[in-house]
């Protein structure tokens, strides 16, 4: 019978889609090396396993720039955007800057990752399988650590880089979710106070499977109201259909809730606090930095391709969350004590400033918030890269009790810190004042005054806590029993230093990537 059917239906053709290489070769560079790295740990010898992983997982990156650099500057499509894989990836100006960003700051955060003289062994446990506490847990090697880290940390790069580069939104939740997995699991390998740190991944999991839940009954919400998953066929809908928008607004909310929850934009920001202190230092400095570069140039694409038409309804709403993300983060963070959950919430509150350029809707919202991503990466990794050396006989020393005197144990780390906590704050010459300079600018352009002084006023809050620890650093007698300041092995220095000249750089000489990232639109 199923013979007799199969030969009296028509053959439909098969439709081959087409592929640009030279456009995703980089993204495909980074999940096959991922992949390789997969099979090192499988068939590889223990002893060999760093040093194979750190090698390859460095070429990959570099690999990967290059190639990216060779498309962005020799191929005539890159200039004004190609989409491939059936149109389900954009390739354009955006996704060029973003995936620059992105491996640049995978560079650093592998050079975390990597260093072994910070912490014996390494910032991650010898075996993650064996319970806390136990007789095999205190047995464990002080030399070794888990090197799965490594694939894992090329998987959700590879997974940040496709994201911002989804075309459809079907592509965008597997690649959240490809993103997603390798940290949930990167969280729970922490050397020390490892409770801690398997408690952030487990909060991190269930809050993270639950913002997946909300993107993905938006993205259903919006098919059933467009008949396509694609931004541009969801943008003709929009514009011009005759429906009910109750699917449209709905699926709209459902799916921003998500993108919110990845960028830690309050309030969807909750998990952002346990998680950034409980994790391994080298993975948060990897979350804070790439997680939302990736996270806001979805959230730039969505609404700008798939919801420019319908910005009346929603932009409301979204000045909200961005003014309750500002509050949230410059008012709970002058009650913190400890380093990593400053800089969490302050990471809610630049989501915020990240969040009124998103909102303007224009060429220079666009490029601004573009560049507001760069420069606040690096200062972000490079601060965590800081954090990571001052210890105690637990580990790192995060309270803030243990930062007083520092610049009289180490003036170099003092006023390295220093520097990028006034980026962080906006003071000019950094990265930080050009980046809240241009977001603000273009909010203004595009009649958004109010909203700027309210950015203005919390900024103003927020520099608050940030001028505390460089008060509390200098001017402090430091406690005679307290944390030492360990000596930076090769990689950290690395990314330290790498963090701190880019930060100096735009802040000084902005323009080359304010260019950079004002050379072209989204395309659809």
């Amino acid at each position: 019978m199923l013979d007799m059917f199969l030969a009296q239906a028509p053959a439909a053709p098969l439709e081959v889609p087409s592929v640009d290489y030279a456009a995703v070769l980089p993204m495909l560079i980074v999940f096959g090396v991922a992949c390789i790295g997969v099979l090192v740990e499988a068939f590889a010898p223990k002893a060999t396993r760093w040093g194979i992983q750190v090698t390859i997982s460095l070429v990959a990156i570099l690999a990967a720039g290059v190639s990216l650099i060779l498309y962005a500057t020799g191929s005539s499509s890159s200039k004004a955007g190609t989409t491939t894989f059936s149109g389900s990836i954009s390739v354009d100006r955006p996704s060029l800057f973003l995936w620059g960003t992105l491996l640049l700051l995978g560079l650093g955060a592998v050079f975390l990752i990597a260093d072994r003289k910070v912490e014996a062994g390494g910032a991650f446990v010898a075996q993650a399988a064996i319970r806390p506490g136990t007789v095999q847990d205190r047995a464990q090697s002080a030399t070794t650590s888990q090197t799965e880290v490594f694939p894992l940390t090329l998987f959700a790069l590879g997974g940040m880089m496709t994201f911002c580069a989804a075309n459809d939104l079907l592509t965008m939740f597997i690649a959240l979710e490809v993103l997603s997995l390798p940290l949930y699991l990167m969280c729970g390998l922490a050397r020390r106070r490892r409770l801690i740190s398997q408690e952030a991944a487990v909060k991190y999991f269930l809050l993270g499977a639950f913002s997946s839940a909300f993107f993905l009954y938006g993205l259903a919400l919006l098919y059933g109201y467009a008949d396509s998953v694609k931004l541009a066929d969801i943008a003709h809908a929009a514009a011009g259909s005759d429906r009910s928008d109750t699917l449209l607004f709905a699926g709209l909310g459902l799916l921003v809730v998500g993108l919110l929850f990845k960028g830690s934009v309050g309030p969807f920001h909750t998990w952002t606090p346990d998680v950034y202190q409980g994790a391994p230092t080298p993975v948060t400095g990897f979350m804070a930095a790439c997680t939302k570069v990736a996270a806001f140039g979805a959230i730039l694409r969505v609404l700008s391709v798939g919801f420019s038409s319908t910005s009346w309804e929603w932009r409301g709403v979204m000045w909200a969350v961005a003014i309750i993300s500002m509050a949230l983060g410059a008012i709970l963070g002058l009650t913190q004590t400890d380093v990593k959950r400053m800089i969490a919430y302050s990471s809610v509150a630049h989501a915020g400033f990240l969040l009124v350029g998103a909102i303007a809707m224009t060429e220079d919202g666009l490029s601004s918030t573009l560049f507001y991503l760069l420069a606040y990466g690096f200062t972000t990794l490079a601060a965590f890269g800081v954090v990571s050396l001052v210890r105690d006989s637990s580990g790192e020393a995060t309270h803030l009790s243990a930062w007083a005197g520092l610049a009289k144990r180490s003036p170099l780390l003092a006023g390295v810190f220093t520097f990028l906590l006034l980026a962080l704050a906006g003071i000019p010459l950094t990265s930080g004042f050009v980046g809240k300079f241009v977001v603000f600018s273009a909010a203004l352009s595009d009649g958004m005054a109010p909203l700027v002084v309210v950015a203005l006023v919390f900024s103003a809050v927020a520099a608050f806590f940030y001028l505390r620890v460089i008060v509390l650093m200098y001017f402090s007698e430091p406690a005679a029993d307290g944390p030492t300041v360990t000596v930076p092995g090769g990689f950290t220095t690395a990314a330290i230093a790498l963090g701190v000249v880019v930060t100096l750089v735009l802040g000084v000489l902005p323009a080359f990537a304010l260019d950079w990232a004002g050379a072209g639109g989204f395309a659809s």
